[in-house]
């Protein structure tokens, strides 16, 4: 079992959207649509506590139960088969986004995490206001937002099971276009939406086009599982 280490989260999704305007109390870059969100926990303790943080931010805007355009931020102690199945629900049949907030993970549930659609994590211990608005607003947008450790120990895992796969006949291969590889690889880096459009002289319609195109195409749920599909492949 993984407990979340003490060190500096880095997100795949800009950080520049929650920021505060000075003297607005509003953040900038979010635009007036409210998102959705709907909190689970284990105990009322918890729950009340992240509704609590939540509440004071007008971009967000609360609901009893996730549902299709929600983001569906669930809190758990550590990963067991009943939270993963409540994942799987949540994303595949209420068609929520969701953001997982978590004490401590094992590294044989990362993948299974992502593979359920869980874009956006959170240490319990970091899961500050400003942490949890970062991580609804990059799952709204799907985005990924993973721990800068999640995020390695992710590519080490992929990684691990290209290795073991390569060389096998009959592996499935993506098909991923060289530009769609360009952006992924620099997904994978923590780029945004701009600063790849910036690196690859593309405009940010033509970046989200591709990520739309190729999630489409390969029936990806967000830019985490993207990425982690294109790493298992090889292709990144």
């Amino acid at each position: 079992m993984l407990n979340s280490p003490r060190n500096t989260t880095t997100s795949m999704a800009s950080t520049t959207s929650t920021a505060t305007a000075h003297g607005t109390g509003k953040a900038v870059g979010v635009v007036d649509r409210r998102v959705p969100v709907a909190v689970s926990a284990p105990d009322p303790i918890s729950r009340e506590g992240a509704v609590s943080q939540l509440r004071r931010h007008p971009e967000i805007d609360l609901r009893e139960e996730s549902g299709p355009g929600t983001v569906a931020l669930l809190i758990e102690d550590a990963l067991d088969d009943a939270a993963l199945t409540r994942l799987r629900r949540i994303v595949r049949s209420e068609g929520a986004r969701a953001v997982l907030v978590i004490g401590a993970i094992r590294e044989s549930e990362l993948l299974d995490v992502v593979e359920c659609g869980v874009g956006a994590i959170v240490w319990r211990y970091e899961a500050t206001a400003h942490r949890l608005v970062q991580a609804v607003l990059a799952a709204s947008r799907g985005d990924g937002d993973l721990p800068a450790d999640l995020l390695g120990r992710l590519i080490s895992q992929v990684g691990t099971l290209h290795r073991g796969a390569a060389g096998r006949p009959g592996a499935p291969s993506l098909g991923l276009a060289p530009r769609e590889v360009d952006v992924l690889r620099l997904v994978a880096e923590g780029l945004d939406t701009g600063e790849i459009a910036g690196k690859l002289s593309y405009s940010e319609r033509t970046v989200k086009n591709v990520m739309h195109g190729l999630t489409t195409r390969l029936h990806l749920r967000n830019r985490a599982h993207a990425v982690a599909y294109a790493l298992r492949e090889g292709y990144i």
